[in-house]
């Protein structure tokens, strides 16, 4: 057994929490906010409303739908869609009926969704739309556990498209169903709730993973509700009822699905946006009070702003040079645990009103906290988003933790670092600084991989996590990079790839940075560009909307400026570190080209794939 250092106590003894199903906090919040305000959409560019009474007769509807058609207690069923609130209605009746939720994301292809319905077993799918349903059918002869499936945006000819032996149900119908099913037996749903076990496992979340075939992580009921309730522990003070959060990111990762159950614990309003692609219209017309992100949509913001400085006049430039140098100082202070002199914060304050309150604005003129997760978040982002007024808490956690076991608190942040540990969670580290996490919100097995389970949880119940970090002397936790993504370079020196490939991401035309160098004499990296930017910049070059990326990589010109802007991440860098070559991507990182669902890199998979462009830069 590792020797480990154990900094912070078990909080159990104090807290006391009574430890309930899913459907049991669900159940608690409508009877606490019957006629208040839950689950919002947008609708012809105007928000539209459900109460909490209306939310529960919905989800009440399709409960007793799917046990009409034949689901029993954990019965798998999954999901394929994008973020909606349709999604969200079939997650909290299954939940609450018992079964066992598997989230598939819809950018997966059909061999992957194939092995996800199989390997999980699931006996229904709901599924958003035709396209989809059309991506599932072409390897229906290999899905031997489906006998059903929910068809959510109803449409023609959409029975014909399925065997026999397969049935289809549309969405609106089985609400119809459920809504005759409650009439006749009223009391029937609230039973099923109460008679569920916390010990029922509530979902399977197979991992997107960088690498090979994802693992599922089999969640109990007790651990999504543990996991709320150190939410609420430690942030009761900071969030209530009279809160909005803004929901895009998708459902089908923790994070996510873990910002769709907040509301049963805060009673806040949850307006679900259109689209990922109009996030920045839908923030503006939500007006928001919380949002949960990850590190990527913040990047582009920043990256935005920027574009826009960098082309506005001398005078602009000299005025938000003069605005951030006194937030710097302003914020200092505070930092320091020191009162700002006067004339500092005289000075933030003309800053602000002449500068940052116009990027305050920007996201609707009400927000409090940004919360992000799901990969580490630059400090020079959150600094400028917290000059403007917008405070980031950037937090941490993994599937397998059940989202956020650690957060930013909310009184003091500390840039750089994921926070403290919420509620139950306590932390130690192995020999090495491998984060070790041990809660009962902690996933119970990967899905009959009993043999990956044993490689990530002790005989003491602690689950390592593959990441590196160490505590400040305050108490703050602070991740250095993934154990397994640690460089270690021919000459023997250890490479932090993370802390490169963020500042790499701050310079305005690189879009993604992957650090390559294992066993090699120096570093080299693969550089996905921002190919709107330069669509916009150098229309005189011939570039445009039209011309496709490979072709714009090999502009001399674009090497120049790549050159030029991996000149500026050198110069921050000790020279072990510093990027000797690199070779631009002639395409760009998608779902579909290399990105998981939570928009990180496939970095094994670039390595493998460009394996030839990379070898070509260690050739002297």
């Amino acid at each position: 057994m590792q020797p480990r250092v154990m900094l912070f106590p078990s909080l159990r003894s104090r807290m006391k929490l009574k430890k309930r199903s899913i459907g049991d906090l669900f159940l608690d919040r409508v009877k606490k906010s019957s006629d208040s305000n839950s689950i919002g959409w947008i609708e012809d560019d105007v928000i539209k409303f459900i109460d909490f009474q209306q939310y529960y007769d919905t989800v009440e509807s399709l409960a007793l739908a799917f046990r009409k058609h034949g689901l029993d207690r954990q019965d798998k069923v999954a999901i394929l869609g994008n973020t909606t609130k349709e999604w969200h209605f079939c997650d909290v009746s299954l939940l609450c009926s018992g079964a066992i939720v598997v989230p598939i994301y819809h950018t997966y292809t059909a061999d992957e969704i194939a092995y996800i319905l199989n390997h999980s077993e699931s006996k229904i799918l709901v599924v958003e739309d035709l396209k989809l349903l059309n991506k599932v059918a072409s390897v229906m002869d290999k899905l031997k556990h489906l006998k059903q499936v929910v068809l959510i945006k109803a449409s023609t000819g959409s029975n014909k498209i399925l065997p026999e032996r397969v049935s289809l149900y549309n969405y609106e119908d089985m609400l119809s169903e459920g809504q005759e099913e409650a009439q006749y037996h009223p009391d029937v749903f609230e039973t099923i709730i109460t008679e569920t076990p916390e010990s029922d496992l509530a979902t399977i979340i197979y991992t997107s993973g960088t690498t090979g075939k994802p693992k599922g992580a089999a969640i109990k009921q007790l651990a999504f509700t543990q996991m709320l309730l150190n939410v609420h522990r430690f942030s009761h003070h900071a969030f209530d009822s009279n809160d909005r959060s803004l929901t895009f990111l998708p459902l089908s990762h923790v994070f996510g699905r873990a910002d769709s159950f907040l509301p049963l614990i805060f009673g806040w309003e949850c307006v679900y946006a259109r689209s990922i692609q109009t996030i920045i219209d839908d923030i503006a017309l939500v007006r928001p009070t919380i949002m949960l992100s990850v590190p990527r949509i913040f990047e582009k913001i920043y990256a935005k702003i920027n574009q826009s400085l960098e082309q506005s006049n001398l005078v602009k430039q000299h005025l938000f040079d003069w605005a951030t140098e006194k937030a710097k100082e302003y914020f200092a202070c505070l930092d320091s645990d020191k009162t700002p002199p006067t004339s500092t914060i005289l000075q933030y304050q003309l800053a602000y009103k002449l500068v940052f309150s116009k990027i305050y604005n920007m996201f609707g003129g009400r927000i409090r906290y940004f919360i992000s997760g799901g990969a580490p978040l630059s400090k020079e982002i959150i600094y400028f988003l917290r000059y403007s007024g917008l405070t980031i808490l950037e937090g941490y956690g993994l599937t397998e933790t059940v989202a956020p076991c650690v957060l930013n608190p909310f009184p003091k942040q500390l840039p750089g670092s994921v926070g403290q540990p919420m509620g139950d969670v306590q932390i130690s580290f192995a020999e090495d600084g491998e984060i070790l996490v041990k809660s009962e919100a902690l996933f119970t097995e990967y899905y009959k991989e009993p043999e990956k389970t044993e490689e990530v949880i002790d005989e003491d119940g602690w689950f390592h996590t593959g990441d590196i970090g160490k505590f400040t002397k305050d108490g703050y936790l602070v991740i250095t990079d993934r154990k397994k993504d640690i460089i270690i370079t021919s000459g023997g020196k250890n490479v932090a790839p993370q802390k490169i490939e963020n500042l790499a991401k701050l310079q305005p035309h690189i879009a993604q940075c992957i650090l390559v160098g294992e066993k090699r004499k120096y570093l080299t990296a693969l550089i996905s560009i921002e190919k709107e930017l330069f669509e916009r910049e150098f229309s005189e070059l011939g570039i445009s909307k039209d011309m496709d990326i490979s072709e714009i990589v090999k502009l001399p010109e674009v090497h120049e400026i790549i050159s030029s802007e991996l000149e500026t991440v050198n110069s921050e860098l000790a020279k072990f570190e510093t990027i000797k070559e690199y070779y631009i991507l002639p395409l760009e990182l998608t779902n579909e080209n290399y990105l998981t669902p939570s928009l990180k890199v496939k970095k094994k998979e670039l390595i493998k794939d460009f394996s030839g462009e990379i070898d070509a830069m260690y050739q002297d």
